[in-house]
């Protein structure tokens, strides 16, 4: 992995989608045989819903065909998040899990995404005793913390969220196609994989 200071973008970045896309690209193991999306929060407080809201929208794209969990209808939350947990660890293939969250930080870093190795610790901003969750953890910084901390999410603007939640899954998806088409180029020693852009139109991804 690269150096983190290099593993955070401003969603308001004109590139944002395409930079995200790049980082998500050199973390997120797409080949590995179960890959899992745990999407935490809930929609019951506007600056806590940017992971349902990434959920929701990576599940109504049928063409991502990993496994999410968190969603605007059935959100991960501190409620059923040590459950799941559990329930992730059963099975004969352990799964790499992306933990997605919102977080509080300094008023510098609100709009920062950040993509970590290593798992996420939810609930932490507002005093929750919750389990780390994760292989990978991708956090959105929504407000400034420090101070009555329940109260600053609830009263975080939801554009905010809502627009670093679209900027997010739209990396991810964009993510997995280019993924998908660098095995294709590679496969068939295809000559202008530098033109990848280009191919799978960026314009539509900023």
């Amino acid at each position: 992995m690269q150096n983190n200071t290099n593993l955070s973008v401003h969603y308001e970045k004109s590139s944002a989608v395409w930079q995200l896309s790049e980082i998500f690209l050199q973390t997120i193991p797409f080949g590995h045989d179960r890959l899992v999306f745990c999407c935490i929060g809930t929609d019951r407080s506007t600056g806590d819903a940017l992971g349902p809201l990434i959920g929701s929208q990576l599940t109504s794209n049928f063409a991502f065909p990993f496994e999410v969990i968190g969603t605007l209808e059935k959100p991960l939350h501190a409620l059923n998040l040590l459950d799941t947990y559990n329930d992730l660890q059963i099975g004969i293939e352990i799964p790499f899990v992306i933990a997605i969250d919102a977080c509080l930080g300094e008023q510098s870093r609100i709009g920062m995404i950040i993509v970590d190795e290593g798992p996420l610790y939810p609930g932490r901003a507002v005093k929750k005793q919750l389990p780390p969750i994760g292989d990978l953890s991708i956090k959105g910084v929504v407000n400034v913390g420090g101070f009555m901390e329940a109260q600053v999410l609830q009263n975080t603007r939801l554009h905010l969220t809502y627009t670093m939640s679209e900027k997010i899954a739209r990396a991810l998806q964009l993510s997995w196609q280019r993924h998908l088409l660098k095995n294709k180029n590679t496969s068939y020693n295809y000559p202008n994989y530098n033109k990848t852009r280009q191919q799978i139109g960026y314009s539509n991804f900023r």
